[in-house]
C-alpha cells in the first residue's frame, strides 16, 4: 500500500471512531457528555492532547490529526513531500510506541548539530532505519494513540470529560490585534521556555537573548493563510517553534566560541 493511500486509510479510521460519538447526560456535571466505541484510536485522549472540538469533526478534521501524528503540520504538507520523507512519516507513525515526533525531531536535530551539516530526507529515512525501526527496546515518553496495536485498551474504561461548547475563532488579517499578539507570544514564551529545558543548549542564557517571540510569530503566519482558524494558528506556532530554537541555541554556540 503506497504511503499516501495508507495514511488515508488511518483517517478514515479515526473518522469512524469518532462517529461512534453518543451523547448521555451526566447528572454530576449537569449537562450533556460525549462517550465513543472506538476500533482504532484512543478517542478520548487524543482530543484532550490536541484539544479537538468535538461538535466539528470532518474527514478533513481527521486526516490534519493524522498528519500531525506522522510528523506533518497539515496534511498537504504530507502531499506534497518527497517520497523518502513520506516513508519516514509513515515508520514515525507505526513506530509511535517508540519515539514520538518531537522525540524523533530533538534527536535527528541533535544528530545535525554534531555533525555540523543537516541531513537530507533519504539520509534521515536511513537513521530512523537503523536506530529505531530495526532496533527493538525503544520506549516512548509520548503517547501511542492507536488502539489496534495496543488492543487491551479497546477494552480500559475511557476518559469522561466535559462536553467542549468551542466556537470557532478566525483570524482574517494580518498583523495580529494587539490582544491576540500578547495571546500568542504569552504561547510562545511559554514553549520556549519548555523546548530550552528539552534540549539542554550550552549557552541557554544566550539563546534566550537571541529569542524574539514578536519576530518569530510573523515568520511563520503568513497574509496567504487567511482566513486562519485561530486554534489551528496556535498549533502552527508551538509545531515549528522546536526547529527555530535549535537554530538559535546553534547561533548562541558560535557565539560563545567566539567570545572564549
Amino acid at each position: 500500500m503506497k504511503t499516501i493511500e495508507y495514511f488515508k486509510l488511518q483517517a478514515k479510521n479515526l473518522y469512524k471512531d469518532f462517529k461512534t460519538q453518543k451523547s448521555y447526560f451526566d447528572p454530576n456535571y449537569g449537562r450533556n457528555l460525549y462517550e465513543y466505541a472506538p476500533k482504532f484510536f484512543d478517542v478520548d485522549v487524543l482530543i484532550l492532547d490536541y484539544d479537538i472540538d468535538e461538535d466539528n469533526f470532518s474527514l478533513m478534521n481527521a486526516q490534519h490529526y493524522i498528519a500531525k501524528l506522522a510528523g506533518f503540520t497539515r496534511w498537504t504538507e504530507m502531499l506534497k513531500a518527497s517520497p523518502s520523507a513520506q516513508e519516514l512519516s509513515k515508520l514515525l507513525f507505526d513506530n509511535m510506541h517508540k519515539i514520538s515526533v518531537i522525540e524523533w525531531d530533538i534527536y535527528i536535530s541533535g544528530e545535525e548539530h554534531e555533525k555540523g551539516f543537516l541531513f537530507d530526507d533519504e539520509s534521515k529515512l536511513d537513521i530512523f532505519k537503523a536506530v529505531f525501526d530495526e532496533v527493538d527496546g525503544h520506549q516512548s515518553d509520548g503517547y501511542d494513540y492507536r488502539l489496534v496495536r495496543n488492543k487491551k485498551l479497546s477494552n480500559e474504561k475511557h476518559i469522561i470529560k466535559p462536553k467542549k461548547n468551542k466556537i470557532s475563532v478566525q483570524i482574517s488579517a494580518l498583523p495580529l490585534s494587539e490582544s491576540d499578539r500578547k495571546e500568542f507570544i504569552e504561547i510562545a514564551n511559554k514553549k520556549f521556555e519548555n523546548i530550552l529545558e528539552t534540549i539542554e543548549p550550552t549557552h541557554p542564557e544566550l539563546v534566550r537573548k537571541l529569542w524574539n517571540p514578536d519576530q518569530y510569530i510573523d515568520e511563520v503566519l503568513k497574509l496567504d493563510m487567511l482566513p486562519l482558524d485561530r486554534d489551528y494558528a496556535f498549533s502552527l506556532i508551538e509545531a515549528f517553534l522546536i526547529h527555530n530554537v535549535i537554530d538559535l541555541a546553534t547561533e548562541a554556540d558560535k557565539q560563545g566560541f567566539k567570545l572564549n
